[in-house]
């Protein structure tokens, strides 16, 4: 893609680590590597990952015991993780799943295949981050649409009981013998301003309102890509993974 994409490996087989970090480095893709599962912890958070490709059988931490305590912290939960095990029970396979892994990939294994699910995962990744960006613009906007209404509501109200006022400063003098003088007036005038200070501040309310939703529909649009750069970006991708350097 536009950006290299950042890759962790974590496996205890030191070929293993050598041959991925070689490949995957070719590849264009960023790579740190580590051995030990107590330290994978420590290097997600200085690294930050994008995808992390983890041995299930690890001494310290197992590999599933780590996905459960990343996808426990908001900072680290949208990690994706490609487990790579031995172990081909169908158990093991549905234990890493539940756990919060993305895909799981049986050793011996393949590098073609290993590069193709890596690249799966990134592009679901890459699709699942564009529907949030578009899900919270979706919930500003509602919220925007709720607020609108409810003050909307409330204005109406407002120049109901303004009319009313109007009418009531338009109105002659009592027939009680009421004297329509400058106190009179006053009394009549003062509910239509107090209605129209209240009419303004939530004017000025909705206003910040308003603005506050732009600012944060503009900050939430600069992530956004739209759905024909992104699917470029993908073939593109793919193409560089077909033709490997």
């Amino acid at each position: 893609m536009n950006t290299q994409k950042k890759i962790l490996i974590a496996d205890d087989e030191a070929i293993n680590l050598d041959f991925f970090e070689v490949m995957l480095s070719k590849l264009g893709f960023v790579v740190e590597k580590c051995d030990n599962g107590l330290d994978v912890l420590a290097k997600v958070k200085k690294f930050m990952p994008d995808l992390i490709i983890l041995d299930n059988i690890m001494p310290g931490m197992t590999g599933r015991e780590i996905t459960k305590t990343l996808k426990k912290d908001q900072k680290f939960q949208n990690i994706s993780i490609i487990m790579l095990s031995a172990l081909d029970d169908v158990k093991d396979k549905v234990a890493g799943f539940e756990a919060g892994i993305d895909d799981y990939i049986t050793k011996p294994f393949n590098f073609t295949e290993v590069l193709a699910r890596i690249n799966a995962v990134l592009r679901n990744r890459a699709l699942f981050d564009q529907i949030k960006v578009r899900e919270a613009r979706l919930a500003l906007a509602e919220d925007l649409n709720r607020d609108l209404k409810e003050n909307l509501s409330v204005f109406i109200g407002s120049i109901d009981e303004l009319d009313k006022a109007i009418a009531m400063i338009c109105e002659k003098p009592a027939s009680d013998g009421e004297n329509f003088n400058q106190e009179t007036l006053v009394n009549r005038v003062k509910p239509v301003s107090e209605k129209i200070i209240s009419v303004r501040k939530h004017i000025a309310a909705l206003d910040a309102r308003i603005e506050k939703t732009i600012n944060e529909w503009d900050n939430l649009k600069k992530d956004e890509i739209g759905l024909s750069v992104l699917e470029s970006q993908i073939r593109k991708f793919l193409h560089q993974e077909g033709n490997p350097a």
